[in-house]
């Protein structure tokens, strides 16, 4: 048959994919399928700007409406893939369409990692997962109005930005998080006090090292969340505990997957005609030399890109530094790195951290493998430069801020 490139996931990575096939010349046919009813959208503003109300909802679609048919995109929305048949290459719909496929990208993304069990809070009122543009909207609509008691389960990163979106709408908020600091995973004990003091000075009452077990409700409405064998009283609860890759289908298939569709670093899975991208990828990095899984934005934003040139059989690794950042109150972050090398890694500073505007590196066997920049602006691109280099770096001038960070990155590695 005809080439037929079939692209499961209709998010970033999927439609960055479709762009970048007709920009490379592809002429065959290319169906975009997606299972939310909207067209592609960007998703870091759901818990940032468009949750404040900030963003108006056409600025964050990937492309116009007219794109699809412009380019000669078939967009199927509403639908989700049930089943893949890599030997026969073809994909069967819920509505029972067969899409056959010569070549089949998987894209489908990650979930909100939900609680589970009797007290999970399911299907009350007023308990918020965040994912997709409805929940954003359905959470606003229960945050806008102020003054409600919000009761965020998580202190990540989704937790964090949804405490600065409630406070800025008036509302008491309180985040019950397991680590002794917000991020600590990410970013260890001293920057994540920082991220602490900035949301405490903002009136977020952080209650940290906390236990939280079931969600409370009556009448169908969530009252409250156990937190240390106490109540703490809510009028919404927010879940952010992390995500899960939407692997399923892949997984029924036989493909082989591990938190995620295992792939290399052209971004080809293990059946013949099939690649992953996104947040469901495991890839292979030559850098680490084990394959991980990266759920930031910038991922799915670069990987779309490459993995279309790997399946029109180009020449392909993917290797970038992972990248994303956050906004919260009157603190803006930007970190470039890879947090599988960070964990023995020193941290060094250029500025002071009490000031709120420095840059922080994680610093393993004399080579740069992450850096957060913080209120400082125009430096991700020589961090990011320094960090693929490899090269090695000097202590006293990596934090001396007269030493341009571009000199850093342009030394030869050894």
């Amino acid at each position: 048959m005809d080439r037929h490139i079939v692209i499961v996931g209709a998010g970033l990575a999927g439609a960055k994919a479709a762009q970048t096939l007709r920009k490379e010349g592809f002429d065959g046919e290319i169906t975009l399928v997606g299972q939310e009813p909207e067209r592609p959208y960007i998703r870091p503003p759901l818990s940032k700007d468009y949750l404040m109300g900030k963003e108006e909802r056409e600025a964050g679609f990937v492309h116009p409406q007219r794109w699809y048919p412009e380019h000669d995109v078939t967009l199927l929305l509403g639908r989700r893939a049930e089943t893949l048949d890599v030997a026969a290459r073809r994909v069967t719909l819920d509505s029972g369409e067969q899409l056959p496929y010569t070549e089949l990208l998987l894209a489908t993304g990650s979930s909100p990692r939900r609680l589970t069990g009797s007290g999970s809070g399911e299907g009350l009122d007023g308990v918020h997962y965040l994912r997709t543009r409805a929940d954003s909207d359905a959470l606003r609509a229960d945050l806008a109005d102020g003054g409600r008691r919000v009761a965020i389960v998580g202190a990540g990163w989704i937790g964090l930005e949804v405490a600065a979106a409630a406070r800025s709408y008036g509302n008491d908020v309180t985040v019950l998080g397991r680590e002794a600091v917000p991020l600590e995973g990410p970013l260890g004990p001293e920057l994540g006090a920082i991220f602490a003091a900035v949301h405490r000075e903002h009136g977020v009452d952080l209650r940290m090292s906390t236990t939280t077990g079931e969600i409370l409700g009556q009448d169908g409405a969530v009252t409250g969340v156990m937190a240390d064998g106490a109540a703490v009283p809510a009028d919404v609860v927010v879940v952010g505990i992390g995500a899960v890759p939407n692997d399923e289908l892949a997984r029924a298939a036989g493909l082989e997957v591990d938190n995620g569709v295992v792939v290399d670093a052209s971004l080809r899975a293990s059946a013949p005609g099939v690649w992953a991208a996104g947040d469901v990828a495991r890839a292979f990095h030559p850098r680490l030399g084990h394959h991980h899984r990266v759920e930031h934005w910038a991922n799915a934003l670069r990987s779309g890109p490459a993995v279309a040139r790997s399946m029109l059989g180009q020449d392909v690794t993917f290797d970038q530094v992972p990248y994303f950042y956050t906004d919260q109150f009157d603190l803006g972050m930007e970190y470039s790195g890879f947090g599988d090398l960070t964990a023995d890694a020193r941290v060094v500073y250029r500025g002071d951290p009490a000031t709120r505007e420095f840059v922080a590196f994680w610093v393993r066997d004399s080579r740069v493998v992450a850096g957060m920049n913080v209120n400082v602006w125009d430096v991700n691109k020589p961090i990011d430069a320094l960090i693929r280099s490899g090269a090695p770096v000097d202590e006293t001038r990596l934090t001396d801020a007269g030493v341009p960070l571009e000199e850093l990155a342009a030394a030869p590695a050894s």
